[in-house]
């Protein structure tokens, strides 16, 4: 008799033929089909690879919905990953990152010059006495003097992110040893003071807002030094004058940024970047536990009876002595297509029940049912309860 273990080829795809478990239970799954489409009363038209064929799809089918549930769980945590088909991350289960955010976070530390994937430049250009417009592609220099623009190679568009035009008069005023209020705090050491010195004690924050006030104050109040940036062209207020003659004024710039190329080598870029390339493979079978299989069970018989309408289609009708015997292939197609929904919306409504934002929701409830509980609880005389 031929068995699942010592036929040649006896699945299309052969993902699971060295799986011991599969093969014990693809011996088992025949006679399980062909009992229940009541093969001891009337042959059933199935060879035994024909139902292999549905075993296997079976496994196919779950494992695929189980990838998807993985995938709708941990993408977050997988993009950027070296992508590879059947590396076994379908079985594991990764620790939280917060790459992602960072990732998206970086072209905002970018602008604000705090971090990010692509280099902001030092440059300046030269003033001339009495001419306040200036091409920013034509007259922005490195430090060696070359154009930044032609230096870098690059044709896109110069952005300037910060013009220094005039001093930081702020911390001066705000931290000058010669005043008679002194603004102290644990963080920085101020030693010099007046005889007439009057201390407060503030802390970090305090110091920077204040700053940032009087900066504000005085470019909008007293400073007249001002620009303005149109097209290729910055426009210097008030006109250089003689003693600005020579003098330079320096920008940080940076060119638009390239998402696929930024200013350092990141193997990252070519890793997971969507659900089609996540370095899942098949699920292993003999992992699978008692609902899974079960699952697999009910739509491997769902796929056979399938196959065996559609062979009793091809025939509507078999000739026999004195009539035809009519074929139910129709009605083979029609429940195993109903039976096939079933069990699939079945799973996915278990599966999306069960994803990790879902399982968060579901312990947040748990917290504030329990605490809601608490409450109704009588408190011994002396006595307290606590949570935690």
């Amino acid at each position: 008799m031929a068995t699942f273990a010592n036929t040649v080829s006896p699945t299309p795809f052969a993902a699971f033929d060295s799986d011991t478990s599969f093969q014990n239970d693809a011996d088992k799954m025949v006679t399980f089909v062909k009992r229940k489409l009541g093969d001891d009363i009337l042959s059933v038209e199935l060879t035994k690879k024909q139902i292999w064929m549905c075993f296997e799809e079976s496994v196919f089918e779950y494992g695929k919905y189980i990838n998807e549930y993985m995938v709708k769980s941990q993408l977050s945590n997988l993009l950027g990953m070296q992508t590879g088909s059947m590396s076994g991350s379908e079985g594991r289960y990764p620790r939280q990152t917060l790459e992602f955010l960072n990732r998206m976070a970086e072209p905002y530390s970018s602008h604000a010059g705090l971090g990010g994937s692509h280099n902001i430049m030092s440059a300046s250009l030269t003033l001339t006495q009495s001419i306040q417009d200036y091409n920013i592609y034509d007259m922005l220099v490195d430090g060696s003097g070359n154009n930044i623009f032609d230096a870098q190679s690059q044709k896109t568009k110069l952005r300037i992110f910060e013009v220094f035009h005039y001093s930081p008069q702020a911390a001066y005023r705000f931290f000058d040893t010669t005043s008679a209020i002194n603004y102290l705090n644990n963080e920085f050491s101020f030693e010099s003071f007046t005889p007439e010195t009057v201390f407060y004690v503030l802390p970090v924050f305090e110091d920077i807002l204040r700053g940032g006030q009087m900066k504000t104050s005085n470019l909008v109040r007293r400073s007249n030094y001002s620009y303005e940036i149109v097209g290729t062209n910055i426009r210097i207020f008030p006109r250089p004058s003689e003693t600005s003659d020579g003098q330079k004024l320096w920008f940080r710039v940076g060119y638009a940024f390239d998402g696929l190329n930024p200013s350092y080598t990141d193997e990252t870029i070519d890793g997971v970047s969507n659900p089609s390339n996540v370095p899942f493979g098949n699920v292993t079978y003999s992992k699978i536990n008692s609902m899974g299989v079960q699952w697999i069970r009910q739509y491997t018989l769902a796929l056979s009876k399938e196959v065996l309408g559609q062979v009793r289609s091809k025939f509507g009708s078999v000739p026999i002595p004195n009539g035809d015997l009519s074929l139910n292939g129709s009605d083979l197609l029609s429940q195993a297509q109903s039976e096939k929904e079933s069990l699939k919306n079945t799973l996915k409504e278990m599966l999306d029940s069960l994803t990790y934002d879902k399982l968060l929701e579901t312990e947040v409830s748990q917290a504030s049912n329990l605490q809601t509980y608490l409450k109704t609880i009588p408190i011994p005389l002396g006595k307290c309860i606590t949570i935690g």
